[in-house]
């Protein structure tokens, strides 16, 4: 230890005493490299050198400073000069840091797993909770978040078309293009095309039942939709938009909280189409036995020269499609 440059050249008077029962004597205290000198003031013979690291001060914040040169060495002195003091407190603030702390390792360790834990709550348990709660819902409920979804829309284009034929018809349509369970539903406006929803229900605007003579659009947009429910799940992402404490509410009581789907519908209308890799389009037209050409040309979307050749059969029965044709009109 090497005391600093700044003190080298310090000395001051103090009072020490050998022992306990030795009376006090004025010295001339210097502050040397690696200790303090304590000489006679009278002729400056050395009279001790206590280590600096090793010197402790007796009464810390009171004046006059006491010092000692160890804990049980019975010496002590009595400094009154300000810079002396300084110098050999700023040595121990020097030595103290210096020293290893395994303890701030430990802390730094466990706050740094803390903060790790506390990021991995915060960002990842929500939506692994959302993903979770989506996934383990029964079928009745998927359809009730569906067809909360479809109320929420329906404050923006107004409630779904209906007519008795034409409620029947869509029936026979969506089971036909969806399967067991899927709903098909008329939006009379701000709807363009069709989006899945929750439940197996997929929303349609009542232009593409307006804009051809044949039901090849129509047909086209919902299996458009079909794939894009098995691409991106819709219950996740209505639960996504509810949020995490809708979806604890969920998980916990069975129902999402009162409006907790409030505005679900400007987000669904806004929402950017889905793209869909046109291999895939074209494969589930095949499987669904409609042809793609109303569709494609609709959407803009390129003429795949391998596509498989058009079914041969209608969609659906002509007085199908003109009892869906009228479903707004009644």
């Amino acid at each position: 230890m090497t005391a600093l440059q700044e003190y080298q050249r310090l000395e001051c008077t103090g009072l020490w005493r050998e022992s306990p029962d030795a009376q006090r004597r004025e010295v001339i205290v210097s502050f040397g490299d690696a200790t303090l000198v304590i000489a006679d003031a009278k002729n400056a013979r050395a009279l001790a050198h206590w280590s600096l690291p090793a010197v402790q001060r007796l009464n810390p914040g009171e004046r006059p400073a006491i010092f000692a040169p160890g804990p049980e060495e019975g010496e002590d002195l009595e400094i009154e000069d300000e810079a002396l003091i300084k110098a050999i407190g700023k040595v121990h603030t020097i030595i103290e840091a210096r020293r290893p702390h395994p303890g701030r390792l430990r802390t730094l360790l466990l706050a740094t797993v803390l903060i790790c834990l506390f990021a991995l709550g915060f960002f990842w348990m929500p939506t692994a909770l959302i993903r979770h709660t989506a996934g383990a819902l029964p079928p009745a409920k998927v359809r009730d978040i569906g067809l909360a979804s479809l109320t929420d829309l329906s404050r923006l284009t107004g409630p779904p078309c209906t007519t008795p034929e034409g409620r029947a018809a869509l029936d026979r349509m969506g089971e036909r293009l969806l399967g067991g369970g899927g709903r098909l539903f008329i939006l009379p406006n701000a709807l363009s095309g069709a989006v899945a929803l929750p439940g197996g229900i997929v929303a349609l605007g009542r232009d593409v039942i307006e804009t051809g003579p044949t039901p090849d659009l129509a047909a086209g947009h919902v299996v458009a939709a079909a794939l894009a429910r098995d691409r991106t799940d819709p219950t996740l992402a209505a639960l996504r938009f509810a949020g995490f404490r809708a979806s604890v509410d969920l998980l916990t009581t069975g129902n999402l909280p009162d409006g907790a789907l409030f505005g679900y519908g400007e987000a669904l209308l806004t929402r950017a189409r889905p793209d869909l890799p046109l291999p895939e389009l074209q494969a589930r037209f095949a499987a669904a036995g409609v042809s793609a050409a109303a569709y494609s040309q609709a959407m803009n979307l390129p003429q795949d020269t391998e596509a498989p050749p058009a079914p041969a059969g209608p969609v659906m029965e002509d007085s199908d499609w003109v009892a869906i044709q009228g479903i707004c009109a009644g």
